[in-house]
């Protein structure tokens, strides 16, 4: 290769390296374009960051402002490979009533980019360009596992907040034993620390954990998660907190089994019920383990801004 030649690639591949920056600034950019409409389901309208270091590629991952009824409701980042939600974000207002009637639905404009945002039900027959898009109601037939919300109806408001969130691209592949057990329990617990002690908006966010290798598919389609994740921020809460509730605010989180059979580095499992464990910890704790299985070479994970701070005192 001549000196000219050598030096001229030399040039450009420094040329590249210092676009690089750029191009993941433009992505991480698009991302918040994504959510443009719903940022305010953030706390300070920041996005979480670091949850797989590369979540900001829109070829693979698809930012949803839940929108239903002409109302935005939630926020979800959708991983088009797995075909389920890397995480739903909310702000937790449950109102009364319980679990809506209302069809199942899915997301248009993931089907065809020139479609409305607005959730529809599904039709029979699915059109072709939605199966190939995302999950359908067929994929879940005789799985083994549930319908799992990451934003739960019962953390909703009104009952067009509840409806919204059965749509399919707020929900994974969860066992009975995790979504009617100690999960459920991880969600009313949550609610009642909101309804009893926080005096301000909570901010929620509910991800998941994938496989490291050997994904199960339900249907050959959709990925079943290892492990699911949620994590609140209320930063105005009561003044005087009981004593067993303080370190509980103003955030807290927790990491669910959903797999028996998974190792217990993360969630130990315990004889009461039989490897569907919930471990509940500090955000601290939290946002460690999702580095260590989810950004291993990243400067770490933030699910909420400035780490959802303490109020000041006057």
């Amino acid at each position: 290769m001549s000196q000219i030649m050598r030096g001229s690639l030399l040039s450009l591949s420094a040329a590249l390296l210092l676009l690089l920056p750029w191009f993941n600034g433009l992505a991480e950019g698009e991302v918040k374009k994504g959510f443009k409409d719903c940022l305010r389901f953030f706390y300070n309208k920041k996005l979480p960051t670091g949850l797989g270091g590369d979540y900001s590629d829109l070829r693979e991952y698809q930012p949803i402002c839940q929108r239903y009824k002409n109302d935005w409701r939630f926020a979800s980042l959708y991983h088009k490979k797995s075909r389920t939600p890397l995480f739903s974000a909310y702000i937790m207002s449950p109102g009364e009533g319980g679990r809506p009637d209302d069809p199942w639905m899915y997301e248009p404009r993931l089907a065809n980019p020139k479609s409305s945002w607005e959730m529809q039900p599904f039709q029979t027959p699915v059109p072709k360009d939605v199966i190939e898009s995302q999950a359908v109601l067929d994929d879940y037939k005789n799985s083994g596992f549930t319908r799992g919300h990451l934003a739960p109806s019962s953390h909703q408001n009104t009952k067009e907040d509840k409806e919204a969130t059965f749509t399919l691209t707020n929900i994974v592949p969860q066992k009975e034993e995790s979504n009617s057990g100690p999960w459920k329990t991880w969600e009313e617990k949550v609610r009642k620390s909101f309804k009893n002690y926080c005096k301000g908006e909570m901010y929620v966010i509910t991800g998941v954990i994938p496989y490291e290798s050997n994904t199960p598919l339900i249907n050959g389609r959709v990925a079943v998660p290892e492990y699911i994740w949620s994590a609140y921020c209320c930063p105005k809460y009561a003044s005087k907190l009981p004593e067993e509730e303080q370190k509980f605010f103003p955030a807290y989180g927790a990491v669910g089994r959903n797999d028996p059979n998974s190792n217990d580095k993360i969630v130990k499992k315990t004889e009461n019920y039989h490897g569907y464990e919930v471990r509940e910890m500090p955000l601290e704790n939290l946002e460690s383990v999702l580095k260590k299985r989810m950004n291993r070479k990243g400067d770490g994970v933030n699910l909420f801004d400035s780490k959802c701070p303490k109020p000041k005192k006057p």
